[in-house]
């Protein structure tokens, strides 16, 4: 097993630096849901799978209502290269397209197919494959076709990350098993009981980017994993388990990418840019199975935590289902829910309505006492204590950037940083004065993309009018052109007319001539 230590010392030194300033050390509050074992969750009686599971277009569906599916088989279609396909999850027959309530900020509805489950988890027929047989580009299509997407919570289709690979060769793949978020421990019950899935998947990506070395990054606070992780790649020297500070946002992927290799991805570029891709361990198991056995991206492992929950644990869950039903699982809740939160408590969003179903990117479901939350907290005036700039795992300055908000100057909240943001919420963290810092920032990343849509609106406005302008134009243009040539061949008809005319009376005066000599 690799460990901080075996990092070049100017790498690890310069990185020591950079741990002091940024960061938090929030109550991981972890157990007892770490330490049970994964249990599989039974099927519900209907799931409901919305189109849009990952970052692009949404899927467009291509059942229909009465259509009988199997476990597998693909209902929903990628709609573009940045998109991913949707598979039943198990075996039932097709209720309808309708607007549902699905996991999203707005909290607004969605379009889904809704299943109803027969109950007979029947399969489509698949096949695997040995993937050291296989072409990379043969693996990116696989796991594009597999609906594969990232399974941290970016919900990225993971195969345009393997088709990078193609251009040119990626050296170094980073596995992401931080799980910095409080409470989650998915990632962690995934990497201590099927260690071995997870390090075959990182081979097949590693051989899918061209790459030369797995650099696996695990908190220090999940030493089970971490054991279970380096024995499974004991005879894979191109695999190294390295134990990474537990320090939120370690997960982050920029930050991840700096303690491991100690470079730096630019402010406007990717971690590809400088030969690395990140991918999470539970996208890298997906891709084991995806591979070796042909199946799709149907389910997932949740953690079911918080104050609230009677018995927290770990749950195999298939996409679709309902949050109540992982509720119900484990015994319901002990007393008042102050907040239902999908994912972790710093970046998951809040939900009102337990329908709300289990996508591709959920890693949890916490039920939140009051005294868990910071609800009740009043904002008070920032004090420019400078807290927030110490914990930013960017070095933006939160505190300048929310004041510019307030003022309305969007602009130059982007020119300090607003868009190298990764909403990771420990600025509002350590704020003595409990200003919702992330809460301006994602308002203002929402005002932009708005405002860049209208202004997209207006500018294909303006282009249409101009078309319609030149088109009018050189309509009127041609019209003239048109009428010109018609003026022309009038004139041109009437002076040949008019010279015949002449040469038959010249014609004629020549012959009453010739008759009078005569």
């Amino acid at each position: 097993m690799g460990s901080p230590d075996q990092i070049p010392l100017s790498a690890a030194s310069r990185l020591g630096r950079l741990l002091r300033r940024w960061g938090v050390h929030p109550d991981g509050r972890k157990h007892p849901a770490a330490g049970t074992e994964i249990a599989v969750l039974p099927l519900p009686p209907r799931l409901t799978l919305p189109l849009m599971q990952h970052i692009g277009a949404p899927a467009r569906p291509i059942v229909a209502a009465g259509d009988r599916v199997l476990r597998g088989q693909m209902i929903a279609e990628a709609a573009g290269p940045i998109s991913a396909p949707i598979h039943a999850p198990t075996s039932g027959t097709i209720a309808g397209i309708a607007e549902v309530p699905v996991p999203h900020p707005s909290g607004l509805t969605g379009p889904a197919i809704l299943l109803d489950v027969d109950g007979k988890d029947e399969a489509l027929e698949t096949e695997g494959a040995d993937p050291w047989t296989l072409e990379p580009a043969e693996i990116a299509r696989r796991v594009s076709a597999a609906g594969i997407v990232g399974m941290g919570g970016a919900t990225f289709p993971s195969a345009v990350k393997l088709a990078l690979g193609q251009k040119k060769p990626i050296p170094t793949l980073i596995l992401n098993g931080g799980e910095c978020e409080p409470y989650l421990s998915c990632d962690d019950r995934l990497m201590r009981e099927r260690a071995a899935e997870v390090i075959d998947g990182a081979r097949i990506i590693l051989r899918a980017i061209g790459g030369e070395r797995v650099l696996i990054g695990v908190e220090n606070n999940k030493p089970e994993a971490i054991d279970a992780l380096a024995a499974a790649a004991a005879s894979h020297a191109e695999v190294q388990v390295v134990a990474v500070p537990s320090r939120y946002p370690m997960g982050s992927e920029k930050q991840l990418i700096n303690w491991l290799t100690g470079q730096e991805v630019p402010a406007d570029g990717r971690a590809a840019d400088i030969g690395v891709v990140v991918h999470n361990v539970g996208t890298a198991a997906a891709i084991h199975r995806a591979l070796r056995f042909g199946e799709p991206l149907t389910r997932r492992i949740v953690t079911v935590s918080g104050g609230a929950i009677r018995t927290p644990r770990n749950l195999e869950v298939r996409i679709g289902t309902p949050l109540s039903a992982l509720v119900d699982f484990c015994g319901g809740t002990t007393g008042e829910v102050a907040r239902w939160v999908m994912g972790g408590p710093m970046m998951g969003l809040s939900v009102s309505n337990l329908a709300v179903p289990i996508i591709k990117g959920s890693g949890g479901l916490l039920a939140l006492r009051e005294e868990e939350t910071a609800d009740g907290a009043d904002a008070g005036p920032c004090i420019r204590c400078a807290s927030c700039v110490g914990a930013c795992p960017i070095g933006l300055m939160p505190l300048d950037m929310a004041a510019l908000i307030r003022s309305g100057d969007l602009k130059a909240s982007v020119d300090i940083g607003l868009k190298d943001c990764i909403a990771c919420g420990t600025c509002s963290y350590v704020c003595p004065s409990h200003i919702p810092l992330v809460h301006y920032f994602n308002y203002a990343k929402g005002e932009l993309a708005s405002q860049d849509k209208g202004k997209l609106r207006q500018d294909a406005i303006k282009q249409l009018a101009e078309e319609r302008s030149a088109r009018m134009e050189r309509e009127a243009r041609e019209k003239a052109e048109a009428a010109a040539a018609r003026k022309a061949e009038r004139e041109r008809a009437k002076a040949e007319a008019a010279a015949k005319a002449a040469a038959k009376k010249a014609a004629q005066e020549a012959a009453k001539q010739e008759e009078s000599t005569t």
